[in-house]
């Protein structure tokens, strides 16, 4: 019943910045806690950040905790992640993700979303 659709993806060089969005279709969007996950090719699925469905909670994967910004707008029924820094490891596909309930620190736990965009590329150069 939720659909997402990610934007903001392109070509960056090492040390620059990308704004990633999500946009969620559903009546009931500040009841849902979102998150973002990536994949790069060969490699398995990573948590990236999520956050509460109030925006007040705030949980990131160490690998971008003081780098990357996760936020939404319940009003505009979006979720954005503001990436800053970006290294040639962050290529990936980035995928933002919304589950029914906030999951505190197993919010990097993919099985616990409900809900799945398609995915925006993300190719960081050096």
């Amino acid at each position: 019943q939720v659909q997402l659709v990610e934007s903001g993806g392109g070509l960056v060089q090492a040390g620059g910045s990308l704004r990633l969005s999500c946009a969620a279709s559903g009546r009931t969007f500040r009841t849902y806690a979102m998150g973002w996950f990536r994949q790069a090719p060969g490699k398995e699925r990573e948590f990236v950040a999520a956050i509460s469905g109030s925006g007040f909670m705030r949980y990131y994967a160490d690998s971008v905790k003081g780098r990357f910004t996760i936020s939404r707008d319940n009003a505009k029924n979006t979720a954005d992640l503001q990436t800053n820094s970006l290294k040639s490891e962050d290529t990936a596909v980035y995928y933002c993700a919304a589950a029914t309930s906030w999951y505190g620190s197993s919010s990097d736990v993919g099985s616990l979303y409900d809900y799945w965009g398609q995915g925006t590329q993300v190719t960081v150069s050096s």
